[in-house]
Formats: structure tokens, C-alpha cells, sequence
């Protein structure tokens, strides 16, 4: 049996526009300089205090915690109006991997419970994966506490075990929970970036992941 676990944001669903304009509210509304989109999308995928924290750093506790929550407002607004959508091909990708019988799907983000089962509802995704964690019950990536639940709700060795992620963050998290990590090209963090994180591979789009998988799980 073979464990394969996607991150969200840049991984399955395009949501840059959302991040990046829900941010850049936030710190307009706490009255602070919003970060370039380029900053913005280099810290998609941690927890948002943590992410909130790498982009203002000079900024307290106080002033901190009122974008965190200027986010959370701004984006659950936005995502009323509508979700973000799934990247090409990865819907074709999930179905396929999940009528194998020696594959088990999960999900680790940085999203928020709340949040990561709207985007499965929005998009129809409820059954294809066992199990899912979100940034709500762990530290934030990279640190591996999502992907060793995940393991061992599962029951699946390490070894077994594949984490696909756009981000630094994702390939870190996998290498400290001793898995697998391939990288995807289509994400907010360069190949490159990916490659130097020590990704196992970065997939130009999801045909090529999905060809990885099957070689990988031979």
C-alpha cells in the first residue's frame, strides 16, 4: 500500500488572486504597507500567524494578530463570492489515483479546516481522500506533525509515503517526517527552490506527476 499526500494551495487549486488580494486588505485595514505580491506568495502554504510574522516582522503581537484577523475577514468574504479553481488536469489526476486499491489519498495544508472543506465541497472531491489535516489542529509546515498523524492514521511506513507540495515548505516537511517529497512546477515557489529543498523531482503538470507516481510506487 502506497500513502500519497497533496498539499492545497498551489498544489491542487490556483488560489493566488484570492491570498494575495485578501492580504493585502489586511494590512490596509490594520493600516500597514501591504508586501509585494511576490512576498505574499513566497509564504503561501505556512500558517497564517507564522506567515503574517515573516511578512511584517517588525510589527508586534497587537498589530500582528489584526492582519492575521483582517485575513481570515477578507478571505472568507472572497471566498463567498467564489472559490478558486482547481489547476488543469487535477481532477483527471485525483480520479485516476484514486481508483487504485494500493493507493491511499490525503491532504496536509496550511489552510484552515473551515476552509479546506468548502474547497472539497466547492469542487466535489468528498471520498477521494482518507484522511486530512489542516494548519487548525498542528505547528505550521515544515514541521512534520501533519504528515506523521496522517501516517499513523493510516498505518503506512514512511517509506510508502509521498508528499506533493509547490513549496520549500512542503519537500521540508516531508524530508523531517523521513518521506518522500516531489516538487510541482506550477505552484508560488520556483523548481529551483524546490530542487535545492531536496524535492525527489519537480513535475512540469499533472500527466507527469501522475506518470512519477506510478514509477515511484513500483
Amino acid at each position: 500500500m502506497k500513502l500519497i499526500v497533496f498539499d492545497v494551495d498551489g498544489t491542487l487549486i490556483d488560489s493566488q488572486n484570492m491570498i494575495c488580494a485578501s492580504m493585502v486588505q489586511a494590512f490596509d485595514a490594520a493600516g500597514q504597507s501591504a508586501p509585494e505580491r511576490e512576498a505574499i506568495l513566497s509564504i503561501v502554504g505556512l500558517s497564517l500567524p507564522v506567515a503574517v510574522a515573516r511578512l511584517a516582522p517588525a510589527l508586534g503581537a497587537v498589530e500582528q494578530d489584526s492582519i492575521v484577523a483582517g485575513y481570515r475577514a477578507a478571505f472568507i468574504a472572497a471566498r463567498t463570492a467564489g472559490h478558486s479553481p482547481l489547476y488543469q488536469g487535477a481532477l483527471e489526476c485525483l480520479d485516476a489515483l484514486a481508483r487504485r486499491d494500493d493507493w491511499l489519498l490525503s491532504i496536509a495544508t496550511g489552510k484552515a479546516r473551515r476552509g479546506l472543506d468548502a474547497m472539497i465541497a466547492a469542487h466535489g472531491l468528498q471520498g477521494r481522500f482518507i484522511c486530512t489535516q489542516t494548519a487548525d489542529e498542528h505547528p505550521s509546515k515544515p514541521h512534520p506533525s501533519m504528515l506523521q498523524r496522517i501516517l499513523s492514521q493510516t498505518g503506512i511506513d514512511a517509506r510508502d509515503a509521498v508528499m506533493i507540495g509547490d513549496t520549500s515548505f512542503d519537500i521540508e516537511m516531508a524530508q523531517a517526517a523521513g518521506m518522500a517529497g516531489f516538487g510541482v512546477g506550477w505552484g508560488y515557489h520556483p523548481p529551483q527552490i524546490l530542487t535545492d529543498a531536496g524535492a525527489s523531482l519537480v513535475a512540469g503538470d499533472f500527466p507527469a506527476l501522475t506518470r512519477a507516481l506510478e514509477e515511484w510506487a513500483q
